[in-house]
């Protein structure tokens, strides 16, 4: 599993014109998901991003979390981060779950996060044609991937 992580002042996911998620002062998750991907996955990026220490304390410092801050979490599924592009122009997207296993996996990541911020995560419409907009705030952003920790 891949999130990209920006930290914003403000973000919001339209689906056909209608407003459909939306935060104030946050993070913004970009979520793709591959074949592989289980619970597992969605437990070691939840624990992270919740505890991610990417929020400026008093002294300016990014030294407080989502947990420290009440802060919100906009999540949206993004075949994309799965993209090769290795051979030729056109990405290929073989690497990215079929929506029949990406789909629950990303419910139970939005809905484990959920429980962890004490909060609903609003999201996008899975599958959907979506416009994301956002003010990146730092900016702050992050690559997180379950299977090469860093």
């Amino acid at each position: 599993m891949r999130v990209l992580l920006q930290r914003v002042s403000k973000a919001s996911v339209e689906v056909d014109a209608r407003t459909v998620g939306r935060i104030g002062a946050g993070v913004l998750l970009l979520v793709g998901i591959e074949p592989a991907d289980g619970a597992d996955d969605v437990a070691y990026l939840v624990r992270k991003i919740s505890q991610l220490r990417i929020f400026d304390d008093e002294a300016g410092v990014m030294n407080l979390s989502l947990l420290d801050t009440g802060a919100e979490a906009l999540a949206v599924s993004q075949f994309t981060l799965f993209a090769s592009t290795r051979k030729g122009n056109r990405p290929g997207y073989s690497r990215a779950a079929p929506p029949a296993h990406a789909a629950p996996l990303f419910e139970a990541f939005v809905g484990e996060l959920g429980k962890v911020l004490g909060k609903p995560v609003p999201t996008g419409v899975f599958g959907a044609h979506m416009h994301v907009n956002l003010c990146n705030d730092g900016p702050v952003t992050l690559w997180l991937d379950s299977r090469a920790p860093e």
